[in-house]
């Protein structure tokens, strides 16, 4: 009787075990009839300037150093520190990024002398303020979510607008308004 019970239960957890895999493998399967984006979004794109504007009217040269990325490109910077030489500079795959889907930019800081720096503590229009918190929080006040707020992977360079939409989302053809 206890042998049957137990067998029971067995073939219940290995069915209900199957329901869930058929349902998390169609979920994450995208829409054919969506292309994806191939491109910066409008509204990022739009953004993106305005934080370059705003950063330079405080005396910031912000460089923009990413903006949207194909899946193979992302696949690229995934495989670096990994099966390829560099260090580690993403935990996303293609299609698990929202550069893939044009909603995220990354950025550095140009120094006086021109050069290129992610230094977070620089302080080139000399107000006593990191230059890298003052683009931060113009980011912030235009819509744009930061990477270094996140918890595991923080990612400091890194800023996106989601429009409410996760990743799944994203890969099974939700996309935001234009």
């Amino acid at each position: 009787m206890k042998i049957a019970k137990t067998f029971r239960l067995l073939v219940v957890l290995l069915i209900l075990f199957t329901v869930g895999l058929l349902i998390y493998q169609y979920s994450t399967v995208p829409k054919e009839d969506v292309p994806l984006p191939d491109g910066l979004h409008p509204t990022v794109a739009l953004k993106r300037d305005e934080l370059v504007s705003l950063a330079a009217d405080k005396g910031i040269q912000v460089v923009i150093t990413a903006d949207f990325r194909s899946y193979e490109e992302q696949n690229r910077l995934y495989e670096q520190g990994r099966s390829t030489s560099g260090n580690i500079v993403t935990n996303a795959k293609g299609g698990e990024s929202y550069h893939n889907y044009g909603l995220a930019i990354d950025f550095a800081l140009m120094t006086i002398d021109g050069q290129v720096v992610w230094d977070m503590e620089y302080d080139g229009n000399g107000n006593g303020t990191p230059d890298w918190d003052e683009v931060v929080s113009i980011a912030k006040d235009l819509g744009f979510s930061w990477g270094g707020d996140w918890r595991n992977f923080k990612d400091y360079p890194h800023f996106q607008m989601n429009f409410g939409l996760s990743i799944s989302e994203l890969q099974r053809g939700k996309r935001p308004p234009e």
